[in-house]
């Protein structure tokens, strides 16, 4: 019994341990911008401009954390069902956020890009998407920033490496989520 408490103690240590040393990720969708960031450690590593909700289908915001990773989905939505393939209006990969439906994605309308276009979800080029999904996992951080702070704005607006990953420290640890 004894010999027993002490692996459990032992599994308990090793799985915070790991933990720890997991680097940390998120994706910070700023819906004005019609841009999305991959921060890891306080560094932005990727930007890409998105297509994001228009008016009559915003994008929800708050945060949100990867539910599901899947490779050429099928797209399913009021009765539609398109297969993988060029037709496939999520394009190559999906990724869930986990609320109503609503995910990353790829899409069959790259030309949508930069615009107010979706049905609520982040859309990229697929080539994006594909690169993106290979750099996050599930359980990732996602935040869909209706509202920006000027910080936070800031954060898309940079071209500068060192300027970006100094900005993405500094709000790492200020924005907060909640769905609004």
């Amino acid at each position: 019994m004894q010999t027993l408490k002490f692996f459990a103690i032992l599994v308990a240590a090793a799985s915070e341990m790991a933990a720890e040393s997991a680097p940390s990720r998120r994706l910070i969708v700023n819906i004005p911008a019609r841009k999305i960031v991959l921060v890891e450690d306080g560094k932005i590593l990727k930007m890409y401009s998105v297509a994001v909700g228009k008016k009559t289908t915003p994008s929800p915001s708050g945060t949100f954390h990867l539910a599901s990773h899947v490779v050429n989905p099928t797209y399913t939505h009021a009765g539609k069902v398109v297969g993988p393939g060029p037709a496939n209006p999520v394009g190559t990969r999906w990724m869930s956020i986990g609320f109503q439906g609503y995910g990353i994605h790829g899409t069959n309308h790259p030309e949508s890009i930069g615009h107010a276009a979706s049905h609520g979800c982040i859309r990229l080029r697929n080539h994006d998407v594909e690169e993106l999904f290979e750099l996050v996992r599930v359980g990732d951080e996602v935040d869909l920033i209706a509202d920006p702070t000027p910080e936070e704005a800031s954060l898309f607006e940079e071209t500068h490496a060192g300027n970006l990953q100094a900005k993405a420290a500094a709000a790492d640890g200020r924005i907060v989520g909640g769905l609004q």
